[in-house]
């Protein structure tokens, strides 16, 4: 069959969930097209993807994997994404830079649910991709189309398929390409055989063929026309139409096979020579100026111990060559990217993914010229809010200058990475997407900086506050020989409303105490709320000044301040303290068939739900909506991505403190005074 001869660069990424084989999928192109001559493996820790020591230890996908390699006279670079959900930051920047992605799912339609914030990424950015059924051999009596059926509930874009498998004895065996019509039989780990199509499945292959050149249909006229006047289309037609199609992400043709076996891997290579776009396509797609001689975009940005920061980027107009100024920086050094293994080149042609040296202004998602840094685009996909988070600190406190500076690297080679100095805690607190995520940075900074970190959940920001007023009277005396020290004061202490904070008044009158020692007094009085009767920071309460005594010769500001800290010090536990803790607006998002669940959820962990409204742009989904304290929220993420095959995601913010009682409270004041006891 006819095909128009493509020479520029191109680029897929491979997509989808946790365990559905994207790595051996990898593997399995990369034989195919003779890139390896000996297939790697996951499982024994040799494959040119999953190799850094995070991804060995895990044997799970920790970080993008690039492959470059020459198929058929054509350069290709494979980007393979992590599947975990705590790293679809990783996946969606890879995605960005793709001229297709190819969706790896298991042939299982109860994981249906897994693939919808994928395909909704897709869709919304209009990146053209197909949708490969990995593991058929383990689809049992189920018939394809079954399973095709049951991810079309989650894409809003029509699947086709665009191949039907051939059966023997209940196994799978082969495969009919519907456009082509012929029959292949596999052969494990070696290129299928052609074969003639069985009689017996004449029928099937042409009720499926139909409903592929009717799905086809929808967005060709001319294909149409043929169609209603019972003309059948030639194949080179068909697979033009077909391309198009796929190009302008109007349809997702449907492939299977087994990366395992390499069966069916081959056809999945050539239909990716065939009908994925051209970068040219691409770029005209994400609207990159037409105007620049040179342009290219960093789609990960890679911090390393020794070799220092490297861009990875995609060309997508003119040539990149070495010392050239992009940017508006001097490129130093650009490698070719195979697994681990790096190959300096002199330079990077349209449609090239690789490595650029020395870019140190550039950050993942800009887009560079040969004049100026422009950005990222618009729309960049955004990180995501964080939902879990860690306290570090050094296991060595000589590593602490050290510490934030490799974890201001790691949040450049990850932005989905967040880093707090909690002002109310004191605590360095790492934040990211899930216990793995953050377990994975810790690694990072002890491997590659050498910096090794203790984590711990952060502290819940506690306050305290008072129930009833009180008056005091308070005397500071102190004669050491000379000037003493001599302070001496009447304040009044009582509640305020919730949020108002601290409110100092003076109402002294004849100058009981001189106006240049009263602002001591309001010293002291803040200084003294830092740490209240039980042990939290005292907020939402006033004092008032009301008088009191000095002397000529012995007080000072220090003596004032002193005798402030000392008044609060006596009359705050008289005042019926009480525990504050913080209230978050919580906003949960998950399929509307585990809205029932989420909701036992919120109520199981002293939440007051608000109620549940559709997730705009989302058909299927809810937003749950409930006001949760701080203190319940540390493992939810754990807990929701459980219930709902790990598609649950949710936002919050902060809404007010709240009074807490009984077991929660004696609780967090226990906890406060070990603490405190350590120190």
């Amino acid at each position: 069959m006819p095909h128009t001869q493509i020479r520029t660069a191109r680029c897929a990424a491979l997509v989808g969930p946790y365990l559905a084989g994207k790595t051996t999928l990898l593997e399995s192109l990369l034989f195919a097209a003779g890139a390896v001559t000996r297939k790697g493996s996951v499982r024994d820790g040799n494959a040119v993807g999953d190799n850094s020591p995070e991804a060995k230890a895990r044997s799970m996908s920790t970080e993008l994997n690039v492959a470059s390699f020459d198929y058929l006279g054509e350069r290709w670079s494979i980007l393979d994404c992590p599947g975990s959900v705590e790293l679809t930051g990783e996946a969606q920047a890879a995605l960005m830079a793709a001229d297709i992605a190819v969706v790896v799912a298991e042939a299982a339609p109860e994981k249906a649910v897994l693939l919808a914030p994928l395909f909704k990424m897709l869709d919304d950015h209009r990146i053209p991709h197909l949708l490969f059924i990995n593991k058929i051999d383990s689809l049992g009596d189920l018939r394809v189309r079954d399973v095709v059926a049951a991810y079309q509930e989650v894409s809003t874009r029509k699947l086709v398929l665009r191949e039907v498998p051939l059966r023997e004895n209940g196994q799978i065996t082969g495969l009919v390409d519907l456009v082509s019509e012929r029959a292949w039989r596999f052969n494990p780990h070696k290129p299928s055989d052609l074969v003639a199509l069985p009689d017996g499945a004449r029928d099937w292959e042409a009720e499926a063929r139909q409903a592929m050149l009717e799905s086809a249909a929808d967005f060709d006229d001319g294909l149409l026309e043929k169609l209603l006047e019972d003309m059948a289309p030639d194949s080179a037609e068909l697979y033009e139409t077909l391309a198009h199609e796929l190009a302008d992400d109007l349809i997702v043709p449907v492939f299977f096979g087994s990366a395992e076996n390499d069966n069916g891997i081959r056809r999945l290579l050539k239909a990716l020579r065939h009908e994925g776009p051209e970068v040219s396509t691409t770029a005209a797609r994400i609207d990159i100026p037409a105007d620049t001689a040179v342009a290219a975009q960093v789609v990960k940005t890679m911090m390393g111990s020794h070799a220092g920061k490297l861009s990875l980027a995609r060309v997508w107009r003119g040539t990149v060559t070495d010392g050239m100024t992009l940017g508006g920086e001097r490129v130093s050094g650009i490698f070719q990217l195979f697994g681990r293994d790096q190959t300096k080149v002199p330079q990077a042609a349209a449609g090239d993914l690789v490595a650029l040296g020395r870019l140190e202004k550039a950050a993942t998602g800009d887009r560079l010229t040969e004049k100026a840094n422009l950005g990222p685009p618009d729309d960049w996909p955004a990180a995501a809010p964080p939902v879990h988070g860690l306290a570090l600190r050094a296991e060595n406190r000589n590593d602490e200058v050290k510490l934030s500076a490799a974890l201001q690297k790691l949040r450049e080679e990850d932005p989905s990475l967040m880093l707090d100095q909690s002002a109310e805690t004191g605590e360095l607190v790492l934040w990211g997407q899930g216990d793995v995520h953050l377990k994975l940075a810790m690694d990072r900074l002890r491997s590659r900086f050498n910096v090794a970190v203790k984590g711990q959940p952060p502290q819940v920001p506690y306050k305290e506050t008072i129930r009833k007023g009180t008056s005091h009277h308070a005397r500071f005396k102190r004669q050491t020989g000379g000037h003493g020290q001599f302070a001496d004061i009447h304040v009044e202490v009582r509640p305020l409303p919730r949020g108002s904070g601290i409110q100092f008044e003076d109402a002294v009158v004849g100058g009981a105490v001189p106006r240049q020692y009263i602002p001591a007094v309001e010293a002291g009085v803040r200084e003294a709320a830092v740490r209240g009767p039980l042990g939290f920071p005292v907020v939402d309460f006033a004092v008032t000044l009301t008088g009191g005594q000095f002397h000529a010769v012995d007080s000072s500001d220090m003596a004032f301040k002193t005798v402030a800290r000392q008044a609060m010090a006596d009359s705050l536990p008289t005042c019926e303290p009480v525990l504050l803790e913080p209230i978050l607006t919580v906003t949960i998002a998950v399929p509307s068939t585990f809205t029932p669940k989420v909701q036992r959820l919120v109520s199981g962990r002293r939440g007051q739900l608000l109620g549940f409204d559709a997730r705009p742009g989302w058909p299927g989904w809810d937003e749950v909506k409930a006001c949760m304290p701080q203190a319940d929220m540390q493992d939810l993420i754990v807990e929701l991505r459980s219930l709902t095959f790990g598609v649950g995601s949710y936002s919050a913010e902060f809404e007010r403190l709240q009074e807490v009682v009984g077991k929660a409270a004696d609780r967090a004041v226990e906890i406060r005074r070990d603490m405190l006891a350590a120190q």
